[in-house]
């Protein structure tokens, strides 16, 4: 029964996708760790042996200021997974955009995969590893750079510190991505959550602006939001996405 139910449930989503030609995505944490990158939440008995603060702590405005050091020897071993490579929700996703079926992309990631697998309209809701800048005299650089420096990175022209362009706890997100997020959301007519406990405010909350009724959520375990969707699939994402045909 539970097998002829989760048929059921992706014959669904894929008749949604079918009929569908304004879909937006919204993705987290799980979207990504399909193509090998852990979440940074995790953690295990060797993190403990490795770091003396849980991972919100070091991930956060005031410990980048007063531990940089120690905030880049996280962020090199856990944030920079530059092999990984896009697995098949991202590469679907692209393919769906070309086909002129996705518009847009939200993504609480800052690993840029969707990019890598060819989608053009990413909206960055956390920022991205792939953007650095010098804080004094804002020379940008890329992820290999700084997984590359030591110690804390320091900029080539001037001296400066070199900061990431992601949001650490503490920081406010972009209010012009905000924007795009709501207007791209608002307007869809399937609205496709996927890989997300949907837990981190103010990213959350954008699910608010959906006024449509196809709202698919797809996460392995239950969200706070499962009662409002019209399909709910605790399935992989990729495997799912797999399923697509167009």
């Amino acid at each position: 029964m539970a097998n002829q139910d989760r048929e059921e449930k992706t014959r669904q989503f894929l008749d949604m996708v079918g009929q569908s030609d304004n879909i937006v995505f919204f993705g987290g944490a799980g979207v990504s760790t399909e193509s090998g990158i852990p979440d940074f939440r995790s953690v295990d008995g060797l993190y403990n042996q490795q770091y003396d603060y849980p991972p919100e702590t070091i991930l956060s405005h005031t410990f980048y200021r007063r531990k940089p050091a120690e905030f880049y020897r996280f962020y090199r071993n856990k944030m920079l997974c530059l092999d990984a490579k896009p697995n098949m929700a991202h590469r679907k996703l692209a393919e769906l955009e070309a086909a002129g079926k996705v518009r847009a992309v939200v993504t609480q990631n800052i690993d840029g995969l969707h990019q890598l697998a060819g989608s053009k309209k990413v909206l960055e809701l956390h920022g991205s590893v792939h953007r650095n800048y010098c804080e004094s005299c804002h020379k940008l650089y890329d992820a290999a750079y700084m997984l590359e420096s030591e110690g804390v990175p320091r900029c080539g022209d001037c001296g400066g510190n070199i900061k990431p362009d992601v949001v650490l706890y503490e920081e406010g997100l972009d209010n012009q991505t905000i924007q795009e997020a709501v207007f791209y959301i608002s307007k869809a007519d399937m609205l496709i959550i996927g890989g997300t406990s949907l837990a981190v405010y103010p990213a959350a909350g954008l699910v608010d602006y959906y006024q449509g009724d196809k709202l698919v959520l797809i996460n392995k375990t239950p969200t706070p939001r499962d009662s409002q969707a019209d399909l709910v699939l605790q399935e992989s994402i990729g495997e799912l996405f797999g399923k697509i045909t167009l």
